[in-house]
């Protein structure tokens, strides 16, 4: 099978280095033409100390030069938050399909029009929310779909970390919504998928004592459905923090509890599920679930958008979806104020 012709715009997201990584291990499914270095552009950035090892042995080029690259395909946009939807407006106004990273910008409107613009031209569009094929996610959505957990009445999710040190903190003190906007955006996404549009959505965005920076580094938002509530905290000080990200579904004949969220250290991903009832697979009672040992983030998400890319399958997340979450997003981060 033909390879996709694929450039990659931008080194300078948190998840830049991690996505090209995973782009030269599936050197069977795409051709990496180009890359273009993003470090002028006006953005906040969070740059790790190995910035420029992912890329050895790779062609630099302009913007423009890798737009007039025959034959490509598709555009990885990884530049800084800010300037992710401008960069994906000028992807979009080329025809290429793209995975956008996170999140979708601080203004709905811009988001909206790169959206529109997208699905008028019947563009593939994946947004960089590293949760969508985590297979305990996945399991979660798919349990909540054959009713085995039954009436949804209680999530619990938790985006904590304490790495980066103060210069993590001035990072997030560029953006309004700080943290919730930075990582809460992760579950976001997975909530919208499991509840859909919430009723109400409550922001409290928090600064923890003496840092100079005044970054909203310990946030909380409350959506709220008309039988469940959810809970996003996004903080940056929580000590083994990512080691205890969690995620916590509750329902009237179920639950389920994963502790952490994603592990990449050669152990298995292991959930708990607590059932009421027996179903089809499950027998009623506790059980440990072993979903096995990953090694890339990322590589599961661009295999499935290589597959939206050749039409062998349609994207499972809708524009509206995409439009959904960064409405929620916008307004938990405290840009908006939530419309029903």
């Amino acid at each position: 099978m033909q390879k996709i012709k694929i450039g990659q715009i931008g080194i300078c997201h948190e998840h830049a280095n991690g996505k090209i990584n995973s782009l030269r291990k599936m050197g069977d499914v795409y051709e990496i033409v180009g890359v273009v270095d993003d470090r002028y552009m006006t953005g906040a950035k969070f740059l790790p100390a190995d910035l420029m090892k992912p890329y050895e042995g790779l062609k630099f080029m302009s913007e423009e030069e890798l737009f007039n690259t025959p034959g490509l395909q598709a555009v990885t946009v990884e530049t800084p938050n800010t300037d992710l939807v401008p960069t994906a407006m000028r992807c979009m106004e080329r025809n290429l399909a793209m995975h956008m990273d996170k999140p979708g910008g601080e203004n709905m409107k811009d988001f909206a029009k790169l959206l529109k613009g997208c699905e008028k031209k019947n563009l593939p569009f994946q947004m960089g929310f590293m949760f969508r094929n985590n297979p305990a996610m996945q399991f979660c959505l798919r349990a909540a779909q054959k009713n085995w957990l039954g009436d949804i009445f209680e999530v619990q999710t938790s985006m904590n970390h304490n790495y980066g040190g103060a210069e993590y903190q001035k990072y997030l003190s560029s953006f309004k919504g700080g943290i919730m906007f930075n990582l809460g955006c992760h579950l976001i996404d997975f909530i919208a998928k499991l509840l859909g549009r919430p009723d109400k959505v409550h922001s409290f965005l928090k600064t923890a004592p003496k840092i100079a920076e005044n970054p909203k580094n310990c946030c909380l938002a409350v959506l709220e459905y008309p039988l469940a509530t959810a809970t996003v905290r996004a903080s940056s000080l929580e000590v083994d923090g990512l080691n205890n990200r969690r995620l916590k579904v509750c329902g009237t004949k179920g639950s389920i509890e994963l502790c952490p969220v994603e592990r990449f250290d050669g152990k298995p991903l292991m959930m708990e599920l607590r059932l009421l009832e027996d179903n089809e697979e499950y027998k009623a009672g506790n059980h440990t679930i072993d979903l096995g040992i990953k090694n890339d983030r990322y590589l599961e998400q661009l295999l499935e958008l290589a597959k939206i890319i050749r039409g062998e399958i349609k994207n499972p997340y809708t524009y509206q979806h995409d439009y959904l979450v960064q409405e929620i997003c916008l307004a938990a981060a405290g840009y908006t104020k939530w419309r029903k």
